[in-house]
């Protein structure tokens, strides 16, 4: 039962310091940056500050070959994921862009009963129900604006990519710190940004002002660090479904940070949102529960 409740808390945490992503993203595009430039600097620090945590529990980065390729194909997951989900915003609203990708604790579902025969419950179901149409409501659109077929494939890729790590993270079962497994997905993760900025010719942006860089640590540490550690333990504690159900309280802080600091009015369609999400989340929870 402590261990249910430590994944749980782990993939609670995993959800609301994702969700702090437009506090450092934002400003970051108003000061000009290209989205390839703001994901090379969230990844790139995430991993130098998952270098000096290692270095001061002196656990080493030492790693086998296998475990490298392992954890290059998850970090290219994650690295691809984040890109396509950034370049989705070209061709559709960021809320829109949102709403579809929480379509991936769907494909992490129908990937578990698929490939390694998880049953899936009426609880399973009924959260994962829930949480979409909580979703769906959180996203107040302009309406009868059609949306985007490349914006859409782009958007639905991003999840795809993001429901294959949360799966694999389980299924690898790598024995190691999730400190030390993290810092090495992080980085392969960064390499693929790299990648991705030498192919399409996205040339590095300096930041040249403090609050640039203060934003940029800000998006290394809380959506990324604490957020892929957390998610981490999450999964190998309670599992992919129930850790990528938990994902529906990312877009819950997203309107609380709209609310709190940017002025946005919490109306009843945003309250019965959260009030769903929320249900969604005490139901897989209650589940678990009954199950150990």
């Amino acid at each position: 039962m402590n261990q249910n409740i430590k994944g749980f808390t782990a993939g609670i945490l995993a959800a609301i310091f994702y969700g702090t992503n437009p506090l450092g993203a934002l400003p970051l595009y108003a000061h000009g940056l290209s989205s390839g430039n703001v994901l090379f600097y969230r990844y790139g620090m995430a991993a130098l500050m998952f270098a000096v945590w290692l270095l001061f529990t002196g656990e080493g980065f030492k790693i086998k070959i296998g475990h490298a390729i392992k954890f290059a194909t998850l970090g290219s997951f994650c690295g691809i994921s984040s890109v396509l989900l950034f370049l989705s915003f070209l061709y559709m609203n960021a809320g829109v862009a949102s709403t579809i990708l929480f379509s991936y604790p769907i494909i992490t579902a129908v990937l578990m009963v698929v490939f390694y025969h998880e049953r899936i419950t009426w609880a399973t179901a009924l959260s994962i129900l829930l949480a979409i149409i909580g979703i769906g409501l959180l996203y107040r659109g302009e309406g009868g604006t059609t949306l985007s077929l490349t914006g859409i494939l782009l958007v639905l890729g991003s999840s795809l990519l993001y429901a294959l790590y949360i799966v694999y993270v389980k299924q690898f079962k790598i024995t190691m710190s999730p400190v030390k497994y993290t810092f090495w997905i992080t980085f392969f993760g960064w390499l693929t940004i790299v990648g991705y900025m030498v192919f399409v010719g996205d040339p590095l942006q300096i930041l040249d002002e403090t609050e640039e860089w203060l934003f940029s640590v800000q998006l290394a540490l809380f959506p990324t660090l604490l957020s892929l550690y957390c998610m981490n333990v999450s999964i190998n504690i309670i599992g992919s479904t129930a850790s990528s159900i938990l994902g529906a309280l990312e877009p819950v802080t997203a309107v609380a940070i709209s609310c709190l600091l940017f002025g946005e009015s919490l109306t009843f369609r945003l309250a019965s949102g959260i009030v769903l999400i929320l249900s969604a989340v005490i139901l897989i929870i209650l589940k678990q529960k009954k199950a150990s």
